[in-house]
C-alpha cells in the first residue's frame, strides 16, 4: 500500500507541508534579521537532513546510509516538529489535522514501516 500513487502523493505533499510549516514557524518566532534566518534556515536544515540520510535500497541515492529505524525516527521527528510548530504559532486546528494526516499515512504505509525495521 505504501507504493500506491495516492499514498506517494500524500507523502510528498506532507514533506512539502512540513518544510512550509518550518518556514512559517521561523517567520512567526523570529524578529528582525532572525525572522528571515529562521524562516529560511529551518526548512533548509530539515531539507538537508531529509535528503542526506537514507536507507540503503530506498529509491534515490543515499549520500549517508543509515539503518531504517533511524530513518523512521528522523521522519517522525520532522513531522512531529511540524505539528509542534503549528501549535507553537497558535494554529492548533491545522496541527491536529496535519497530525492525523501523518498518522493515517503511516498506518497506510505499515509495509514500509516494517521494511524500515528489517
Amino acid at each position: 500500500m505504501s507504493n500506491h500513487p495516492l499514498n506517494l502523493v500524500v507523502r510528498f505533499l506532507s514533506e512539502l507541508a512540513a518544510l512550509a510549516i518550518a518556514g512559517m514557524w521561523g517567520w512567526h518566532r523570529g524578529d528582525g534579521w532572525t525572522r528571515a534566518a529562521l524562516a529560511l534556515g529551518a526548512p533548509l536544515l530539515i531539507a538537508l537532513l531529509w535528503g542526506t540520510f537514507r536507507v540503503p535500497d530506498d529509491p534515490g541515492k543515499a549520500p549517508v546510509a543509515i539503518p531504517g529505524a533511524l530513518r523512521l525516527v528522523l521522519e517522525l521527528a520532522v513531522f512531529s516538529f511540524a505539528v509542534w510548530a503549528l501549535i507553537n504559532i497558535g494554529a492548533v486546528k491545522p496541527a491536529v489535522i496535519f497530525g492525523i494526516l501523518i498518522l493515517l499515512h503511516y498506518l497506510a504505509s505499515v509495509d514500509r514501516v516494517l521494511w524500515l525495521f528489517r
